[in-house]
């Protein structure tokens, strides 16, 4: 009897460990146990009925302000928290940045509404006018490198630059990606942990893993365990959906700004990936060649390739990518 009892006190003591261990892994879907380099403000917006709020960071330069300002847009699995090196060296040389989390992501509010580049273009051109910035220049890594290509379409005179970061959709994924409903991604979402999305970043992002990832797992994993993770997984088939339905690779000719791409030429990229065959990913998503055809498709654009390097040059080789950024500038 004594021996059941003892057994039974050391199951619930380890239950009692698991569980909390998982707690203490676990982050809000809005990130607020996720503290940012620098102070988050929220900027109001109405949309669909919905009152919801858009997160952003707004640093001032900590050197001889130069009177430019540069917009930073993150990628589809990220938020502002990813950004903070290429921060400093910008507010270090002088610019004023700002650095939105997008309507669905990171802090900002996760609603139920239709998605689409050119509504979240209106937003960050909003949130421009309030903060009394005329002109900006815009760079945007993967999602954000779309987002900052509409945006660079919809307010030209508003934007100094156009700095696209291993963009995605330079590729129309409706021609060889097989259609699934929001529904299906969000089957799909849904089955998220924190040990599929490392897998995935280890093997989608980056070209050798290294120790100080692990803080991007952290966030983007701790999420799954949260009670409101189904409201955060069904917003991420919502953007699913909206890359998928609104490509910009058609209208890159349009672009009437200064453009720069940065391509890490390991890059392999597919939005859907998942869903090719391994013959066919071979295919598609090969970025040492869609930047150059890319940059060739934009009225006199530069671009500036890294070898060995993949997805996120910002943080796979900051020093090379923070050198080739400010030049750029």
């Amino acid at each position: 009897m004594l021996k059941k009892i003892a057994l039974s006190l050391i199951f619930f003591c380890s239950s009692a460990v698991a569980v909390f261990a998982q707690k203490s892994d676990t982050l809000s879907i809005t990130l607020e146990n996720v503290k940012y380099a620098y102070p988050v403000k929220y900027f109001p917006i109405s949309v669909e009925g919905q009152d919801v709020r858009m997160a952003y960071m707004d640093v001032a330069p900590t050197q001889m302000a130069n009177g430019r300002t540069v917009m930073l847009f993150h990628g589809k699995n990220f938020g502002g928290y990813y950004w903070t090196e290429v921060i400093k060296s910008l507010t270090g040389r002088g610019f004023r940045v700002i650095v939105p989390d997008q309507i669905g992501f990171g802090k900002s509010s996760k609603p139920f509404i239709h998605y689409s580049f050119h509504q979240m273009a209106a937003w960050n051109k909003a949130l421009l006018d309030a903060l009394g910035v005329q002109k900006a220049s815009v760079l945007g890594h993967s999602m954000g490198g779309m987002l900052a290509t509409r945006f660079a379409l919809m307010y030209p005179d508003q934007t100094e630059k156009l700095l696209l970061e291993n963009p995605i959709g330079l590729e129309d994924y409706r021609r060889f990606v097989p259609y699934i409903s929001t529904e299906q991604a969000y089957a799909t979402e849904l089955k998220s942990t924190a040990e599929s999305v490392k897998k995935y970043y280890q093997g989608s992002y980056f070209t050798i893993w290294k120790p100080e990832y692990e803080e991007l797992v952290r966030i983007a994993g701790g999420v799954t365990n949260s009670a409101d993770f189904p409201r955060a997984a069904k917003v991420s088939a919502m953007t699913y959906t909206m890359i998928y339905e609104q490509p910009v690779v058609y209208e890159f000719i349009n672009i009437k700004v200064p453009t720069v791409l940065f391509i890490g030429k390991e890059d392999k990229t597919i939005v859907g990936k998942g869903l090719l065959s391994p013959d066919q990913q071979v295919l598609y998503g090969q970025y040492r060649f869609l930047g150059k055809q890319t940059a060739a498709k934009i009225p006199g654009a530069k671009i500036i390739e890294f070898d060995a390097c993949g997805h996120i040059p910002h943080i796979e080789i900051p020093t090379e990518f923070t050198v080739a950024l400010l030049g750029s500038l």
